[in-house]
């Protein structure tokens, strides 16, 4: 059972809203004033908080600004019952974080069916979802109930790219998303002296492409095939009428797709002070992490040496003495140009 909380001041108007919501299943508890309000929330820490904003004591405003310096308190979708209908008093509620307005007077239907969809909208946000395809098609199926990540890249153009292939360039204006059918893609960036660095790595059910569409700018790096790939192509009017159809998709999709920030501070982090052979063993262990299938208890896969030097860092010179070395300590193995990852705990814990 959700638990709710009603903040507001006229005895009658609280007492008929909590009865309708105890009626529709609710458990309900009530405050006449906002100083009462923000101690029954930090007690029991309702599921939602419905709150007038003229009181007495402590307004909704202030109630909502309380709410907002208590970190265990934040998320709680709250909803503001007024009489008044300004465009400023929506607009520096909205500013200020609440989900909703009622304005009074209000119908039942009005009231359940706010409170319904905040708390749904509210258990789907609070999820964990992966950031990857699966992740996303149950995320936006659980808004838009169906398969709206799977029928967006159904029956779409399937392109083939030869290994080495470029997908798209640096600098060009972005028309379509991509998603990963079968084979591996690096996305990469080049200095004016035309030195490669690879900050991502994407494999089958990865969408890419994306940054540029959702900051309406050009591609800021070059993706690349770094084997044979079938990548199907989503057009951009389609990619963004799926985000526009619902404000919380757009926030938690750019969440999801935003993960591999991190990474990319971490790569960066290493780059600056870790060594060439600490470099080297987390290019390794990055490769591991990204394309290990779950079924192989040694991780194994064909790479050019040059892309390897691009994600570590490095000369290609420099990575495969670095190999040459790795071998001699039984680190690696290597077979017909396959990379055998033989000791992981000690690539892991390599020292700079």
């Amino acid at each position: 059972m959700k638990h709710l909380l009603l903040i507001e001041d006229n005895n009658e108007i609280r007492e008929n809203t909590a009865e309708i919501l105890e009626l529709a299943g609710y458990k309900v508890r009530t405050a006449e004033n906002g100083k009462i309000g923000v101690e029954l929330a930090l007690q029991e820490k309702p599921n939602l908080i419905i709150c007038d904003i003229m009181m007495p004591v402590l307004d909704g405003y202030g109630v909502l600004h309380l709410l907002n310096k208590n970190p265990d308190l934040t998320g709680i979708p709250f909803i503001f019952l007024t009489a008044k209908a300004e465009r400023s008093d929506f607009r520096r509620g909205m500013e200020m974080g609440a989900d909703d307005y009622i304005t009074k007077p209000f119908s039942d239907i009005e009231l359940l069916n706010a409170v319904e969809s905040r708390l749904k909208k509210s258990e789907i946000l609070s999820k964990n979802y992966n950031a990857d395809a699966e992740g996303m098609n149950q995320l936006l199926n659980e808004f838009k109930g169906r398969d709206a990540l799977k029928d967006l890249a159904a029956d779409r153009n399937i392109n083939h790219y030869k290994k080495k292939q470029p997908i798209y360039t640096e600098g060009n204006h972005p028309n379509r998303l991509y998603y990963v059918m079968k084979g591996k893609v690096k996305i990469c960036k080049s200095n004016d002296a035309g030195k490669e660095l690879t900050v991502g790595l994407f494999n089958e059910g990865d969408f890419f492409g994306y940054t540029a569409l959702l900051e309406e700018s050009v591609y800021k790096e070059t993706a690349e095939a770094i084997e044979d790939c079938d990548i199907a192509i989503i057009p951009k009017e389609d990619f963004e009428l799926l985000l526009h159809s619902n404000k919380e998709v757009i926030h938690k999709f750019i969440k999801l797709l935003a993960k591999n920030v991190t990474e990319k501070e971490n790569q960066l982090l290493g780059l600056a002070y870790n060594s060439l052979r600490k470099r080297v063993a987390d290019a390794l262990l990055t490769l591991q992490e990204k394309y290990q299938q779950e079924t192989t208890d040694k991780f194994s896969m064909h790479i050019s040496r040059e892309d390897l030097a691009n994600i570590a860092g490095t000369a290609t010179e420099s990575l495969i003495r670095t190999l040459s070395d790795f071998k001699t300590e039984n680190l690696i193995e290597i077979k017909e140009g396959n990379i055998i990852i033989l000791n992981q705990k000690k690539l892991a814990s390599m020292l700079n």
